[in-house]
């Protein structure tokens, strides 16, 4: 049997998750509003997956603070999301998250997803993979490049390091000791990135970096 345990700050959605869950032989370890209660909890209560709904909380911050919590490193993370949301959350699986659906998924899809991503395996909704048909009829995934334009100013090596590094969720200060640079200079990179990829943060920064192969995953 599955262990799950719930991060939502809502009572409701964390009800409503743990009933569905339980209603279908998952069995649910514990539940919390925030990432910050998950100190402590953890460690008397088997958990196979940690299931984190974002509903209410700006994506791109909240990805941050799951990144930097480094709880995908430990554990399996399933995490919903606003559909609206779903077109950037690329950069949730580059980091390390194995699944990304729709708040308002189905229970049946939700169940398949948890034991999926508990069996090894990425989990994306459809609309993460955007399909183009090819001359036989079938769905096929676009060219690297497809839509894509060429960068105007192409990143440097140690930019192309320090975006890989991003995306595994290292904070700029263990970039910093890893590359033996200054903290100073890995917000320059991060900057220099961001201008040449056209992002608005450092997440959104490493969803493109995906889409244009410049992250190896």
């Amino acid at each position: 049997m599955i262990s799950v345990f719930i991060v939502a700050a809502s009572p409701l959605a964390r009800a409503g998750l743990e009933n569905l869950l339980v209603a279908r032989q998952i069995e649910v370890a514990g539940s919390v509003r925030a990432l910050a209660d998950l100190d402590g909890r953890l460690d008397d209560a088997p958990t196979d997956a940690i299931v984190i709904d974002s509903a209410g909380e700006r994506f791109e911050s909240f990805l941050d603070a799951i990144i930097a919590s480094g709880v995908p490193s430990d554990f399996i993370v399933v995490l919903l999301v606003e559909p609206a949301s779903l077109g950037a959350s690329s950069a949730a699986l580059g980091a390390g998250i194995r699944a990304v659906l729709p708040n308002d998924v189905s229970p049946d899809q939700l169940v398949a997803a948890l034991q999926a991503a508990t069996s090894g395996l990425l989990v994306m909704h459809p609309a993460q993979v955007p399909l183009t048909v090819n001359v036989n009829g079938f769905a096929s995934a676009p060219g690297r490049s497809q839509g894509l334009d060429e960068l105007a100013e192409a990143l440097t090596p140690r930019e192309s390091e320090v975006l890989q590094m991003l995306a595994s969720g290292l904070p700029n200060k263990e970039i910093a000791a890893k590359l033996a640079i200054s903290e100073h200079t890995v917000k320059f990179h991060v900057a220099s990135i961001m201008g040449k990829l056209g992002a608005a943060s450092r997440t959104e920064a490493v969803a493109l970096g995906i889409r244009r192969g410049l992250v190896l995953l």
